[in-house]
């Protein structure tokens, strides 16, 4: 069996290929990097008018209290995550993230409150970890399902008329809200929210079904498919971290600038504060300051930085002080940009530091995020 043969295949696979996608291994799966237009305007695509990205690599993750009672699985959860789910209102969204006990960073997570459960999307990469995680600790209070489910990205500034022809209510939606509905007479479940810094849409759709809906959607005349390629440039514009990258057991959330995903009940004088791994340090980082901080970076010039470049505090790259996390070329920017980790005393916008290409070392200058402004409906 030859490497492709062995990678698993999502429910979109042919389709993929039947629209002339590179595809390529990413999460042990067989994935479109891009489609014959290239990664170049299918960002653009994404940015004036919609793009659909296949993200049905990523776990979707279904738990529910064995008493039934909505309160008993928001604690439970609490207890891996310092996010406030017990506030978390039906039919809304959250951003958060699993702790080990140093602080660390597990997996980043989006959480859904649906009823009597929680719907949770993670990252292809960390499924397998993740489900075992949950299992390991909520398994004597909680029923942890595994769904077999496609999931679609559907983002842009025309990501709403092309949905709304399908649905009409999508368009009353804001930002983070979730709802249950028929799409092309298939029962799906659709969040707006995204990765790409634009509004949009995600959707979860049954395995059989999933080749029809995105058919049908691509049929509009402002959707295109777009690879994993754009995906990432365009999550780099819009300042968010990609798990193993940018945030990882290594990085705190006050370290990756994530303050504001933990809301108040969860920190130092709050309703519930601590009670979740790695507390006594993430809230010492939060009441004193972490030593460091993910910031932007703009290259001078037009040469990309890429990651894992070092960072360094003069042109002589005597003084090492950080490292590039996630770098590349911003089609919306129309230059290089990058993220990275810095010293607090060098994370003010305006400050430049120095990365290491190919033996010389470039000034690349602290920036603010995002690069691109988001355009989510609020």
């Amino acid at each position: 069996m030859d490497d492709t043969a062995a990678l698993k295949k999502t429910p979109l696979h042919d389709l993929h290929l039947s629209l002339g996608a590179r595809m390529v291994p990413f999460a042990g799966y067989d994935m479109p990097v891009q489609y014959p237009a290239g990664v170049m305007k299918e960002h653009l695509q994404t940015r004036a008018a919609a793009g659909l990205f296949d993200v049905s690599h990523m776990g979707q993750v279904v738990i529910k209290a064995k008493s039934g009672k909505y309160e008993d699985v928001a604690l439970a959860l609490e207890s891996l995550v310092p996010v406030d789910i017990l506030g978390l209102a039906e039919g809304r969204q959250r951003y958060g993230f699993f702790t080990d006990e140093n602080g660390g960073i597990l997996d980043d997570l989006m959480i859904t409150h649906l009823d009597d459960h929680l719907f949770v999307v993670v990252n292809a990469a960390c499924k397998d970890a993740d489900v075992a995680h949950l299992k390991k600790h909520l398994s004597d209070t909680c029923d942890i399902t595994v769904l077999d489910r496609a999931l679609i990205a559907l983002q842009g500034p025309r990501a709403v008329e092309a949905l709304a022809e399908l649905w009409a209510d999508v368009a009353a939606m804001k930002f983070m809200d979730v709802r249950h509905c028929r799409l092309h007479d298939v029962s799906c479940l659709v969040s707006r929210s995204g990765y790409s810094g634009e509004d949009g849409y995600e959707i979860s759709i049954p395995s059989d079904m999933a080749v029809d809906v995105t058919k049908r959607l691509l049929e509009h005349p402002d959707v295109e498919p777009v690879g994993l390629g754009a995906r990432d440039s365009l999550r780099l514009e819009a300042g968010l971290c990609l798990y193993g990258n940018d945030i990882d057991t290594t990085t705190t959330p006050v370290e990756a600038a994530l303050v504001w995903a933990i809301q108040k009940a969860r920190k130092t004088g709050g309703a519930r504060a601590s009670g979740f791994p790695g507390a006594e340090r993430i809230l010492s980082d939060l009441d004193h300051g972490a030593i460091r901080r993910r910031v932007g970076l703009k290259p001078d010039g037009k040469a990309p930085v890429r990651g894992h470049a070092k960072l360094y505090a003069d042109q002589e790259g005597t003084t090492e002080i950080g490292e590039v996390t996630s770098g590349g070329f911003g089609p919306s920017v129309e230059g290089p940009v990058a993220m990275g980790y810095v010293p607090v005393a060098s994370a003010d916008v305006g400050t430049v530091v120095y990365a290491e290409v190919r033996g010389k070392y470039l000034p690349v200058t602290v920036a603010a995020l995002p690069f691109v402004t988001p355009t989510y409906k609020r």
